[in-house]
């Protein structure tokens, strides 16, 4: 593992000046989650597990629009490599539409019926009723939260990160404000609960789109132009962008019924089990901070460089980041084991949830490396080059054929604690790192995707 690449200061300087503004944002973004789950944690277990269950359900969501805005952001960074203006305009007008649509469903679902959504995911009664009240609310934000997601894989892509770490921090801000005065009834407000959260969150998300669109145009990006020129491609355009964005929407999609699936298992071991699979998460979310800044950098990278014709660059780029990625997360395993005691002091948790959220913690920290291992090629690599088609029936062979039976096994064949259940389903994250490493290593994942 040589890391002479430390010496390059040019290479060094282009990643961090992507990747540390956005490892910022999503610190504030993992700090902030986790603040609003501390205060619906004073709530109780069932507010907890409530929300988590409830978040379930944007989760699914911002995954598909991840798949989708990721995907077309591999021709947007290409594109950019070639410096072409005109076809970035014309796929962020592709991805207004599609996410609009997918958010339309999903708007209907969280507001017309909440509580047959979450039944979905568990049995519990006083569950459901708190969590549909959180879900009619924030299903109001979803379309501003699609569009806005469709403007930040776009602008990132063409190395506008600044802009939207200014909008989105400001939105997290002003979300959690908002929703500290509602919940607790602040300044004569009604005391709302996780309501107050809801109207907090639909606020804040609807919010980062408007200062989005105030930045965009007032700054004179090369986005800043007729939203009407945004949608004037021609259907062979379209089809070429959708042959490589589907796959990865797809992608997102069974991943994300995995991850729902894991979680609907895990509430079914017991509502304590999923509430520390909840306060887990939080935790989850705040390690994953400098890896989602590496990742979405290298992804940006190697588009760029594929757009210009740099091949080799491509790979060598992924390689450095790899290395960097594994040795980050040797590092933040081992502070999250060290804080796991101040932790779970910050929660209201039955005994059992407490030594629930130690022990997952444990877990999580010892199979971090290897998660974010294939964070960084597939993300950084695979998805960034095009290989969308590879990348998929990976996904679906780890998660269906590996890591549900794991979770199912593990949960009601040997009825393990909900840590060991936990454990279990990383089998599917060492699996993936054998075949991920593989393709990256044969060069098979780089596709030129504009220069045809």
């Amino acid at each position: 593992m040589s890391l002479s690449f430390l010496k390059d200061r040019a290479f060094l300087r282009e990643m961090l000046t992507i990747a540390l503004p956005i490892s910022f944002q999503q610190l504030i973004n993992a700090s902030l989650n986790m603040i609003d789950v501390i205060m619906v944690g004073q709530l109780g277990e069932t507010s907890i597990a409530a929300l988590g269950l409830s978040n379930q359900v944007f989760f699914v969501f911002i995954l598909l629009l991840f798949g989708l805005t990721s995907g077309m952001a591999i021709f947007t960074a290409q594109f950019w490599g070639k410096q072409e203006i005109d076809p970035i305009r014309k796929v962020l007008g592709m991805s207004i539409l599609i996410t609009s649509g997918i958010a339309l469903v999903f708007t209907l679902a969280a507001t017309l019926i909440p509580a047959g959504v979450l039944g979905l995911y568990t049995k519990d009664t006083e569950v459901i009723h708190i969590g549909a009240s959180y879900l009619r609310i924030v299903g109001l934000s979803y379309i501003p939260v699609a569009i806005a997601t469709s403007y930040i894989a776009t602008m990132r892509s063409i190395h506008l990160v600044k802009l939207t770490v200014i909008a989105t921090i400001s939105a997290l801000v002003f979300k959690t404000i908002l929703g500290y005065i509602l919940i607790f009834g602040k300044f004569g407000l009604p005391v709302l609960g996780v309501r107050g959260a809801a109207i907090g969150t639909a606020s804040g998300w609807t919010l980062e789109l408007i200062l989005l669109l105030v930045l965009i145009y007032t700054q004179k990006t090369p986005l800043a132009a007729n939203p009407l020129t945004f949608f004037s491609f021609d259907f062979p355009f379209f089809k070429r962008v959708l042959t490589t964005t589907l796959p990865a929407l797809a992608n997102e999609m069974f991943w994300s019924l995995g991850i729902t699936t894991y979680n609907a298992i895990y509430a079914r071991i017991g509502t304590d089990s999923i509430a520390a699979i909840n306060v887990n998460a939080t935790i989850e979310e705040l390690g994953f901070v400098v890896f989602m800044g590496l990742g979405n950098a290298s992804a940006v990278m190697v588009g760029n460089r594929i757009g210009a014709g740099k091949k080799e660059e491509a790979f060598e780029t992924v390689r450095r980041v790899v290395i960097l990625s594994v040795l980050s997360a040797w590092t933040v395993g081992a502070i999250v084991i060290l804080m796991r005691d101040a932790v779970v002091n910050l929660y209201d948790l039955s005994p059992s949830g407490e030594y629930n959220v130690r022990m997952l913690m444990l877990m999580m920290a010892c199979v971090l490396w290897v998660r974010m291992f294939n964070f960084s090629t597939f993300i950084g690599a695979l998805r960034a080059g095009g290989d969308t088609r590879f990348a998929l029936v990976m996904e679906i062979c780890s998660i269906w054929l590996i890591g549900v039976p794991a979770a199912y096994v593990g949960a009601f064949v040997l009825h393990l604690p909900v840590y060991y259940v936990y454990l279990m389903v990383g089998l599917e994250e060492v699996a993936k790192a054998f075949v991920s490493g593989w393709r990256v290593y044969s060069r098979k994942w780089i596709h030129d995707l504009v220069n045809v």
